[in-house]
């Protein structure tokens, strides 16, 4: 059979396909999958830039996040017109994003009226000190009965009052009425569907959860809480399940991805959430951990939520249809994992490229006794300790960087291990195996590392893009669309390989206790700006 007969034979076999924007902290990507088998089809990449205008503060364009959402669906839709797969065939788009970053825009004129404040940012500090302040007893779990999370710089609604706080822009289109909020989700949905010409300011349960101003029973905004960040709920978007049609597709026909034009955007979950379902992490007690920017070992805990004593946050996991119960997940949250690979190669210049990293590890072997704190912006869980600041300790005269990428590597599943810890306390079952996904799962040396620390089989999907995955599943699973059956029946198996642990235990323990030792060290480092009188007063 020659080659074009192949091709459009093979073309009719394709079926309906299924799209998703991933727009995590570093990239951007449009991946096309099939929604019979799960495939992967197509994709492209592009990296965004992030900003560093004073110490702690991490900023992103939202116009090039958008614009490199365009790029990444005109450069897809060429690559299958070269496989010669029709772009018609996609029904569905869903988005998942990184979490929290915040974006405030003008709804009269489309723009955004401040940069994207990413969630890694510490500019809030002083801001969430001041609210902790006015809390009964400066108790930063003060809301975590309606939120599940602690007072932290981390989530958005901080972010929020920043920006409200400090940026005149912000201010001013807020008292006039014109200023709309999003977490990148919704940025990337309102643009999508028409932008300033009836575009649909939406978000779904998960994203919204993670903002501070949702409340995870009732499973809206809530007043109170709105009120406690005096924050005005007009500017909030609608809070709608992970799974439905939230509007249709709008885009200039100039563009190569115009044809997309009208194709329902039907799923919406934040990456981690997304990589939960890409895993069918579905039944009580199933857990994933995505080693990306950041690291999240989500659990999942069933439709009840479970609060945790022991540091880590309660999330909703999905919501996958309008009528379908919410299902909620423990949450241990890493702020540097694959960022402490970038701060290696741009900060210190000890490795041109990220695999290089796993090579130098690997021709030592050990990390000699030295060991890395990469907390950068703080700690994350279960400590919740902005003040914390990263520490390389256990140095000798013997050190190299090869020692140091080891320990580098390690500290990734340490950190890992201390949440899988507080998840095993929290919920009295001990996890047998830890499913993993996101970039880093490619560095093998730290995925047999990670069996080590944790004493149980690590398993890696052999189609690494799970969040992807995860935001198509909910998109062609959606009322409407209906092309990807979500059934635990018509799932696809997939096929995974298992790392299983290869040293003793006793080993293991004696690394873990001396890691402890220097997180403590890296505690209570960093203290706010000089106060005006000796009581703590501003």
């Amino acid at each position: 059979m020659n080659g074009t007969m192949a091709a459009s034979s093979n073309r009719i076999m394709l079926g309906p396909l299924v799209a998703a924007i991933d727009q995590g902290t570093s990239s951007t990507r449009f991946l096309v999958f099939n929604a019979k088998t799960a495939e992967l089809l197509s994709h492209h990449q592009v990296e965004i830039k992030q900003s560093f205008p004073k110490e702690g503060w991490v900023e992103e364009d939202p116009k090039e996040i958008l614009q490199s959402v365009y790029e990444c669906m005109d450069r897809t839709c060429e690559k299958l017109t070269q496989l010669n797969i029709d772009i018609s065939n996609i029904k569905a788009v869903g988005v998942t994003n990184q979490r929290e970053t915040t974006i405030v825009w003008d709804k009269d004129t489309g723009e955004p009226l401040y940069n994207a404040i990413v969630w890694l940012d510490l500019r809030t500090q002083s801001t969430v000190e001041r609210l902790i302040n006015k809390t009964p007893g400066r108790n930063k779990n003060h809301l975590k009965h309606k939120t599940g999370l602690p007072i932290s710089t981390y989530f958005s609604a901080v972010k929020l009052r920043w920006l409200m706080d400090n940026v005149e822009k912000v201010h001013e289109a807020v008292l006039s009425h014109r200023a709309m909020f999003g977490t990148v989700d919704s940025w990337l949905i309102w643009c999508l569907t028409g932008g300033k010409k009836g575009g649909v300011h939406c978000t779904d349960v998960t994203n919204a959860s993670r903002t501070m101003l949702f409340n995870i029973h009732t499973m809206d905004w809530d007043p109170e809480l709105c009120k406690y960040f005096d924050i005005p709920m007009e500017i909030l978007p609608k809070v709608r399940s992970s799974s439905e049609i939230y509007g249709l597709m709008k885009i200039s026909s100039k563009l190569k991805s115009g044809p997309l034009t009208g194709i329902p955007i039907s799923g919406c979950l934040g990456d981690q959430s997304a990589a939960l379902v890409g895993q069918m992490c579905f039944k009580d007690g199933q857990a994933k951990n995505t080693y990306g920017t950041g690291c999240f070992l989500l659990k999942n805990v069933g439709t009840k939520p479970v609060m945790s004593d022991h540091g880590l946050l309660t999330t909703v996991a999905y919501k996958l249809g309008r009528d379908k119960p919410a299902c909620y997940a423990l949450e241990g949250s890493v702020a540097i994992a694959g960022a402490v690979v970038r701060w290696l190669k741009d900060n210190l210049g000890i490795i041109q490229t990220s695999t290089e990293l796993e090579q130098l590890a690997a021709d030592v072997g050990t990390s000699y006794g030295c060991y890395f704190v990469p907390a950068f912006s703080g700690l994350y869980a279960p400590y919740w300790e902005p003040s914390a600041r990263g520490i390389i300790c256990g140095l000798t005269q013997f050190t190299n960087r090869s020692h140091l990428a080891f320990a580098a590597l390690e500290a990734v599943c340490f950190q890992t291990r201390e949440i899988l810890d507080a998840m095993n306390q929290d919920s009295g079952i001990h996890l047998s195996q830890l499913q993993v996904d996101g970039g880093m799962t490619s560095n093998r040396l730290l995925m047999q590392l990670q069996a080590d620390i944790l004493c149980i089989p690590v398993v890696k999907p052999s189609m690494p893009e799970t969040t992807a995955l995860g935001a198509a599943m909910a998109a062609g699973a959606a009322e409407g669309v209906s092309v990807w059956s979500l059934n635990p029946e018509d799932l696809t198996e997939v096929t995974s390989e298992r790392f299983e642990p290869q040293i003793n235990p006793e080993e293991s323990e004696l690394r873990y206790a001396r890691w402890k030792k220097a997180v403590q060290r890296a505690m209570n480092w960093e203290t706010t700006e000089p106060v005006s009188n000796g009581n703590g007063q501003k």
